[in-house]
């Protein structure tokens, strides 16, 4: 049952939507307050949400994206700023923004202000509030998939406000206009800190650090700054372009970045006595696997989501005038999935990347297996009420392609793999299957066999690796599961001056929450600084 609070909430803006009261009549039946907004510029509604229906900005045509490697999205050009401004308007300002909460973004994003902004057209505090509290909006208004709209109070009656795509209209109008330059230092403290990871955590951690004062290095084991928002999620979601835009501004404003440094035990603890703090930014890079007792494990054509994914983002790098790849990556290590039927096992972001992936590489058919039961039409409100997201039943953009392609949803759920088979020259040939239910028993006469050339195991991570964290002596937390993160409650670690943040310290999640992890232990080291009498009270500079 939902508490007291949120029924309230739901019975006035229900009655809201009935009855066309104002909104700040409503606002006063929950005792919140209203602050008066001036008329915009733009023919946008006042109290939108009772008038306007939600658009969201469409993907491009399937048929036709599956045979490049560009954005998904529409080009943002093509939507008026009168769109943007309409949508904007629908957002009800409401006296207790549950999309900024913790259900909703883990960054407590300023939503309601910044739409309000938006859609009185003042786009360039639009970026101000909305850089106060996300440092890469251009990132999560790609890649993250919003949780904030599935806490959109809007959301009880209607459809929620559009927050993912006025997010990203915000940083790239800014960025079109050049009003996102490099940001200068005053004052350098002559402290540094070394990070270990150039993903979102890493990248936002730096980012803070370096503008407190600090000297701050980045060490990346790849040869491009990003982790996984480089390399593991494919340029059809994120272009890289995208990315390296924000690493060359975070350079010029001072941040030192270390590509092709894979940094070994004894490099740690080096870095320990070398560095004043180090910030263990790595993620949690361990692959899920099968059970080691599934026959036929061994065969080649099997291979984990990271490695295809990689592998075949350093193949996109190809430098199109001379033919080399940028990434001086063997053209021979690509994994490719042409003419091939392909099989992603396990679901989620990484399982539909793999299927894009797969279909812009000509496959013969392309198929996912899930373990889990197919999610509802429509929320659950008795396991899943709002504001939680929602846990429902839709077509990402690979699902899409192979629909419109193949004609069929590549989906398969309560599927349990067991056994790979193959060839005498030990090549995978096919897949054999069973079909369970929601308490993962076995349905009998349920076995089926697949045609397989190509198995991509996208099933999540388990943990970080585990080397340098075990040359400092850090504390791990064992889970019942039988993975284990570091041990950083406050960020920072069982060993002095040595801190964690993003997925190897809180586990596989999105990237929004990476950059929430990343500022809140770029946080805690200041505070660290400041109690060991190391650093002055940046704030009074």
């Amino acid at each position: 049952m939902l508490p007291s609070t949120l029924r309230t909430v739901i019975r006035v803006i229900r009655r809201a939507s009935s009855h066309r009261v104002t909104l700040s009549s409503a606002a006063r039946a929950l005792s919140f307050t209203t602050t008066p907004t001036s008329q915009p510029s733009s023919p946008a509604p006042e109290r939108a949400f009772l008038d306007v229906e939600r658009h969201a900005d469409e993907y491009r045509p399937p048929l036709e994206r599956i045979h490049d490697w560009d954005e998904v999205h529409i080009d943002p050009t093509d939507v008026t700023y009168q769109r943007r401004q309409t949508q904007a308007a629908r957002c009800m300002d409401c006296g207790t923004p549950f999309c900024q909460s913790f259900t909703g973004c883990p960054l407590n994003n300023l939503i309601p202000d910044w739409n309000d902004l938006v859609y009185k057209n003042d786009w360039k505090k639009a970026i101000i509030r909305l850089h106060q509290t996300n440092n890469f909006p251009e990132f999560t208004g790609r890649v993250c998939p919003a949780p904030c709209e599935g806490a959109c109070v809007l959301g009880i009656v209607a459809e929620p406000v559009t927050i993912k795509n006025i997010e990203y209209s915000i940083v790239h109008h800014a960025f079109e206009q050049g009003w996102i330059q490099p940001r200068t230092v005053k004052h350098r403290t002559g402290l540094h800190v070394a990070v270990i990871g150039s993903g979102p955590s890493g990248l936002a951690a730096a980012d803070l650090l370096n503008q407190a004062g600090h000297y701050v290095h980045v060490y990346e084991r790849a040869d491009a700054i990003g982790g996984l928002l480089y390399y593991g999620i494919p340029n059809m979601k994120l272009s890289k372009e995208t990315v390296q835009r924000r690493v060359d501004l975070l350079a010029s404003e001072g941040i030192e970045f270390h590509t092709n440094a894979n940094v070994t035990p004894e490099q740690a603890v080096k870095l320990k006595e070398s560095y004043e703090a180090v910030v263990f930014c790595t993620g949690s890079t361990v692959p899920r696997d099968l059970p080691s007792t599934i026959p036929g494990r061994e065969l080649r054509g099997i291979h984990y989501a990271m490695e295809f994914l990689t592998r075949n983002q350093k193949h996109v790098m190809m430098n199109k005038q001379t033919g080399e790849l940028q990434s001086k990556w063997d053209a021979q290590q690509l994994i490719s999935a042409k003419d091939k039927n392909v099989i992603v096992i396990g679901g989620g972001d990484t399982g539909c990347d793999c299927i894009g992936t797969a279909m812009r590489h000509q496959a013969k058919s392309v198929i996912n297996l899930e373990l889990m039961s197919k999610p509802p039409a429509t929320r659950n409100e008795e396991v899943n009420p709002w504001p939680q997201y929602p846990k429902v039943y839709s077509l990402d953009y690979g699902h899409e392609e192979v629909k419109a392609y193949f004609g069929y949803d590549p989906r398969n759920y309560n599927i349990s793999t067991k056994e790979f088979t193959g060839d005498a020259e030990g090549n995978l040939k096919g897949l054999r299957t069973v079909q369970v239910d929601k308490n993962f028993n076995v349905i009998a006469d349920s076995e089926r066999v697949y045609p397989a050339d190509l198995v991509i195991l996208a099933m999540g991570f388990t943990n970080p690796e585990s080397d340098i964290i075990d040359a400092l002596n850090v504390q791990k937390k064992e889970h019942k599961n039988g993975t284990f993160t570091i041990d950083a409650d406050d960020y920072m670690t069982s060993v002095d001056g040595v801190f964690a943040a993003g997925d190897c310290r809180r586990g596989q999640s999105l990237v929004v929450w990476a950059i929430a992890e990343g500022r809140a232990v770029a946080s805690r080291v200041q505070k660290y600084f400041t109690e060991m009498g190391f650093a002055y009270d940046t704030h009074s500079h």
